[in-house]
């Protein structure tokens, strides 16, 4: 026995023979032998060890770098110190092992799709068995609502109607013909002599022989793409990529700095100890922390805006897409038929063919029979039906593209057809009328629609070679836009997002919804799936480039494209309901679910939106910004904050004077400072009209040379002026009272630093009125800080080792402090008016 490689291309007979079985079947025996050499038809799952999850939520550079600060504080019984930074590790693992477990399940909702049972011929008798005991060459019987558990070369069938929506993601059902053949590359939309696992079977009846079951089906092809890892968020990229350098130049630093220490003859204990406090202070160890609970904040903030984040890094990279990668049937469109158009010499006549040669019951049924019964209006629907009984029906057949019914109207029987225009036309005499119905079906399919054509006539005959009809109108359908998504489009296009609509259906169709909702523009391609797949690697992103709509692609195209995109940097979020959106949901940097889609989809997606609308995803874009430009502010914070510090205690111990500040009163002002400010950054509001401006590059979204920029513009002018002030005060105040003014000044100077940063790029006293409303919880943590820091000042300055401040010490920290506020000012005002100067260049 020999499983045939491209079945659809070989005669039922043919594959028969190959699969050694016949119209009887497999007896029970041969069937037990399969199923032993090919295994149960199942999706297998694929499991990953919790453990694993847990341990990679610690490979990061930081980490690694704040263990050894653990272990070092350890060594040096410093345990206060070594508990605080193991805690801050552990929470932050705690919280990303709880929201990554949760998204490990994608294969178990597609092998549900297999746990089913059908109706098969073994042994010439007819038996219901599991349909994970199907084997290839049995003998399947299918009929309307099976699903298709297996894939199926059909034998024979009558009036097959098919929604393979799973696979193809539209939902309009597609015609089956058993007795067609098809060249071996044939896609497996287009393969009519198919029913691939999965699908369903939604009209008429017909049976099959199965070719492929379990791994090595169509479905699980599109189940493994899903088992790939999905990529790194770019905040994920971002922050390794800084970590790294970053740490190295606090290593190169830090050793200089130890070497010049130790050969001051300072004491070897005492460096250590004040490198390690210098190191916790320089590393923004709670920057997870703080990312975290911005992105907790963000995700509260989309959810009521019908957006569920269900991996909490995919918040920011809302924020950092570049292309939309999205679905038209459901997403763009309603995914609901519609009639469009009507062309009619009696339009009372069309809408009484269109009730009565209509299978649906008014609410359930194929779409386009819902689709005209809509049309129609419920209420004159049921009353035409029940007026004119039907005596004889047509099912739908897929060589002629018809279907038909006999009706008593008015005392008489009557015929009633519809199907495609080519078919009923050859029937009408009327050859003028013909042409003239000709030319409005051409005019409505060159626009998207799909056209049906209605005639009646005498029942005179059953055979339809028999009928002679008079043409009373054509029908075209259409599956209309959603409201907002045309706005929405062009938001995103000012954002300079691009989107691409990716899509199942036919080109033209596709293109007229484009170009409905301003997507599709003069001089924009319409790539098909089979183009896509011809196309070079190196050719594949440049036709991306200059295409809005790719149709008639398959999964597996889909993920390619998504992939192309991201080998050139974009940032790709992808939208989709189906298993057959698997594969590029989980290659994507952001994979959107549909709320009504497959728990495949939902499973694999790192958010699902519960209002099916790209209007919603563009507004959840919108929110994203805001998040990454908090994240991107609380980043600045700590590290100039922190570089501050290190210039501060650096050039001190360049100009071989005593310490400027103790390694108690570092840890400490990080706990006043950072403790209490950074948390605060998930609250700020929106800095200006964030899509007015292109998405940020991935790698520099957080720490480009700009931003790096201002954290030295910060760290180093700062750092200088305290040395310069500690110099100073050293020959006016005691070591100690110096000690202590420069502990307070270094904290208030990093509030008003932390106040300065809820805007990035607006000076603060260009509107005061913005500056204080942006963020008004940072004054909270600001506050509860200064409390904290007057608490050590005159409460227990003994555990400090600094003397209570007294009016003529507060001079110069509000001197320091003035400094600070004009050091950041100054910065913003000239970037300011240089931005403005090019704006009116331009």
């Amino acid at each position: 026995m020999k499983i045939p490689e491209a079945p659809h291309s070989q005669t039922a007979e043919e594959v028969l023979a190959a699969l050694e079985s016949s119209a009887d079947g497999l007896t029970e025996e041969e069937a037990r032998r399969r199923l032993a050499e090919f295994g149960r038809n199942v999706l297998k799952e694929e499991k990953v060890s919790k453990f694993e999850i847990f341990a990679r939520q610690f490979k990061n550079v930081l980490v690694y770098v704040l263990l050894a600060a653990a272990l070092l504080t350890a060594v040096l019984n410093e345990w206060q110190d070594f508990a605080m930074i193991i805690a801050i590790i552990a929470i932050n693992g705690i919280i990303g092992f709880w929201q990554e477990i949760r998204a490990e399940a994608s294969l178990s909702a597609l092998k549900k799709l297999t746990e089913s049972r059908a109706a098969v011929i073994r042994g010439g008798v007819k038996v219901s068995i599991p349909s994970s005991d199907l084997v290839p060459g049995d003998i399947v019987i299918v009929g309307e609502g099976d699903v298709a558990s297996a894939d199926i070369r059909l034998i024979w069938g009558a009036g097959l109607m098919v929604d393979e929506s799973i696979i193809t993601g539209e939902s309009i059902p597609d015609a089956k013909e058993h007795d067609k053949l098809f060249d071996p590359d044939t896609p497996p939309f287009d393969q009519e002599n198919m029913i691939l696992s999965g699908t369903t079977v939604v009209r008429g009846s017909g049976h099959g022989v199965v070719v492929r079951t379990g791994h090595m089906t169509y479905l699980a092809s599109i189940a493994e793409k899903g088992k790939e890892s999905s990529p790194d968020s770019p905040l994920t990229r971002a922050i390794a990529s800084f970590s790294k350098r970053y740490v190295a130049t606090l290593m190169a630093l830090f050793a200089v700095v130890a070497a010049v220490g130790f050969a001051q003859g300072r004491e070897l204990a005492d460096l250590i100890y004040l490198l390690v406090a210098q190191l916790v202070s320089a590393l923004p160890e709670g920057l997870p922390l703080v990312v975290t609970l911005v992105m907790v904040v963000g995700a509260m903030t989309l959810s009521r805006r019908k957006t569920l984040t269900r991996h909490l890094p995919a918040v920011e990279t809302l924020g950092s897409a570049t292309v939309i990668a999205s679905d038209k049937t459901g997403t763009i469109t309603e995914g609901k038929l519609r009639v469009s158009e009507e062309e009619a010499d009696r339009p009372e006549r069309l809408r009484l063919i269109a009730a009565l040669c209509n299978d649906s019951d008014g609410t359930t049924g194929d779409p386009i029979d819902l689709a005209l019964a809509e049309w129609i209006g419920r209420g004159e629907y049921s009353r035409l039906r029940e007026e004119n009984a039907r005596v004889w029906e047509y099912p739908f057949d897929t060589k002629l593209r018809l279907m038909a019914s006999a009706n008593e109207v008015g005392g008489a029987r009557r015929l009633f057809v519809k199907g495609a225009f080519d078919e009923l036309a050859k029937k009408d005499p009327d050859k003028d009328r013909a042409a003239r119905l000709g030319k409005a079906q051409d005019r409505m399919a060159s626009r998207g629609l799909r056209v049906l054509a209605f005639a009646e006539g005498e029942f005179s005959s059953e055979d339809p070679s028999q009928w002679r009809l008079e043409l009373c109108g054509i029908v075209g359908f259409l599956d209309p836009p959603k409201e907002g998504v045309r706005d929405a489009i062009l938001t995103a296009k000012k954002a300079g997002i691009r989107i691409l609509m990716i899509t199942g259906d036919y080109p033209l169709t596709a293109k007229a919804i484009a170009q409905a909702v301003g997507l599709w523009e003069e001089g924009d391609r319409v790539l098909l799936g089979k183009e896509i797949e011809a196309l070079p690697e190196g050719e594949l992103y440049s036709a991306l480039k200059g295409a809005s709509v790719l149709a008639r692609v398959l999964p597996e195209t889909k993920y390619k494209v998504v992939r192309a995109l991201q080998q050139r940097g974009e940032v790709v979020a992808v939208t989709g309901d189906g298993v057959n959106d698997v594969p590029a949901l989980k290659a994507a940097d952001l994979g959107i679910a549909m709320g009504s889609g497959s728990e495949a989809a939902k499973n694999v997606a790192k958010m699902v939106i519960t209002d099916n609308n790209l209007s919603v995803i563009v507004q959840a874009i919108e929110t994203g910004r805001v998040i990454a430009d908090n994240i991107r502010k609380v980043i600045y914070y700590l590290i100039s904050t922190g570089l501050h510090q290190i210039f501060l205690i650096s050039f001190a111990i360049f100009a071989g004077l005593p310490m400027p500040l103790l390694p108690i009163q570092i840890l400490w002002e990080n706990i006043v400072t950072d403790g209490t400010q950074d948390k605060m950054f998930a609250f700020a509001k929106a800095e200006g009209d964030v899509m007015s401006r292109k998405p940020r590059e991935a790698k520099g979204q957080f720490f480009d040379r700009r931003q790096i920029a201002r954290v030295f513009f910060f760290g180093l002018p700062m750092g200088i002026i305290n040395f310069l002030g500690f110099w100073y005060l050293l020959g006016i105040y005691p070591y100690v009272e110096v000690v202590s003014i420069t502990f307070t000044a270094v904290v208030f100077s990093q509030w008003v630093n932390g106040i300065l940063s809820q805007k990035e790029n607006a000076p603060f006293i260009k509107d005061i009125r913005s500056s204080l409303t942006i963020n008004k919880y940072i004054f909270a943590g600001t506050a509860v800080g200064i409390a904290l820091q007057l608490l050590a000042i005159y409460a227990v300055p003994g555990w400090f080792r600094i003397v209570p401040l007294e009016a003529g010490h507060w001079v110069w920290v509000a001197l320091l402090c003035a400094a600070t506020f004009a050091i950041v000012e100054a910065r913003k005002w000239i970037e300011f008016l240089i931005e403005r100067r090019n704006e009116r260049a331009v």
